[in-house]
């Protein structure tokens, strides 16, 4: 483990232990050992990227290394990302440093309930939280709690910054932003009512861009923007290539799905079992003829092996695999060309490093 990430693992213990003493409710026992269950179980999980990120691109923004009281303010705004991102998942039936420690509680919030939503069984190698023994539907009031614990930890270390405001209505804007992607995501696939047709390329973007693309990747850097004192009225651009490389991201995600190694993506990919709007079946439907059409409408969203087989060799009849290869190439170059065109040496800094740890990756 890397120091900067046992640095960033600390501070988590720090904003859990303050959580858990918080004055503004009278724990029990119990309840604080509940918590402190349900906190370790969902937030520090997974590579904690979205988190880390607020530290890394704070420190490129100002060019040195960063004082402990930088590192720690910049890893609880990471965290507080991650708290949301982790949501606690609901079964279908129900349908720097502190900075960055704020962005994965922000994670975990949302991962938590998206189970929830999505049914699921797993989550990083673990039974979804809700699937946990005597947990069922108390983890719908969990993602409750770690929502509202965003703001305290914000209000404990931000408050007396002259960016705190701004810090709020960030994260507040970036939720509803995420909360409706999801939402269109799944209104798409309601069950009952699958249907190809709904399916295009703008949705596709439509979804990724809120659901994925501003809280995995606009988040991170805004908040690093905040505490190096800037505008972010003045960074719509910024905000732009990140959105592009958020769709760029998920585009690998719903490619390596099909593509990927099991072994190397961590996953067996169910995109298709799913019946996901994912970029793969969008671009079939852009390029196949109308009984290549048919065999999607037939095969596409059934969990049977064959069914999914078929789909997968049209997948390799119309040569996915050399769209995608083309697409990346294309989405790269126009990358590279946008950062280059930024006035900032550190914004560039920042935003090429984004790119380099997501070009060509294999899981």
């Amino acid at each position: 483990m890397s120091e900067t990430k046992s640095k960033f693992l600390e501070v988590y213990s720090v904003l859990k232990s303050e959580l858990l003493n918080d004055p503004a409710f009278e724990f029990t026992d119990e309840s604080r050992k509940w918590v402190e269950k349900m906190l370790d179980y969902n937030v520090p999980g997974g590579k904690l990227n979205r988190g880390l990120s607020v530290v890394d691109s704070y420190k490129l923004l100002q060019d040195r290394e960063l004082t402990d009281d930088e590192f720690f303010l910049a890893s609880a705004l990471g965290w507080c990302i991650e708290w949301v991102g982790n949501r606690v998942p609901l079964p279908y039936f129900v349908k720097a440093e502190a900075f960055s420690q704020a962005h994965n509680y922000l994670q975990a919030y949302f991962l938590v309930l998206d189970d929830i939503m999505d049914n699921s069984h797993t989550r990083r190698g673990q039974p979804c939280w809700f699937r946990v023994p005597k947990v069922g539907l108390i983890a719908a009031n969990d993602g409750i709690i770690l929502r509202n614990q965003i703001p305290r930890i914000l209000k404990n270390h931000f408050k007396g910054k002259p960016y705190y405001a701004d810090l709020l209505d960030l994260f507040n804007e970036v939720e509803f932003q995420t909360a409706s992607g999801q939402m269109i995501d799944l209104i798409t696939t309601l069950e009952g009512e699958k249907d190809l047709s709904k399916y295009s390329l703008p949705l596709h973007r439509r979804i990724v861009q809120y659901k994925t693309a501003y809280y995995s990747f606009y988040l991170p850097v805004a908040c690093a923007l905040l505490m190096a004192g800037e505008n972010l009225d003045n960074h719509t651009t910024v905000k732009d290539i990140l959105v592009q490389m958020g769709i760029y991201f998920q585009v690998q995600d719903d490619y390596l799905d099909c593509y990927g190694e099991p072994d190397v993506i961590g996953k067996i990919g169910t995109d298709i079992e799913d019946f996901k709007c994912s970029w793969l079946v969008v671009k079939a439907l852009e390029c196949c003829n109308e009984e290549q059409k048919k065999i999607l409408y037939e095969n596409y969203g059934k969990t049977d092996s064959a069914n999914v087989a078929k789909v997968k060799a049209l997948y390799n009849d119309l040569n996915l695999q050399g769209v995608f290869l083309e697409y990346e190439s294309k989405s790269y170059e126009q990358l590279v060309t946008s950062i280059k065109a930024h006035p900032s040496k550190a914004v560039r800094a920042v935003l090429t490093s984004f790119l380099g740890k997501i070009y060509k990756r294999q899981k």
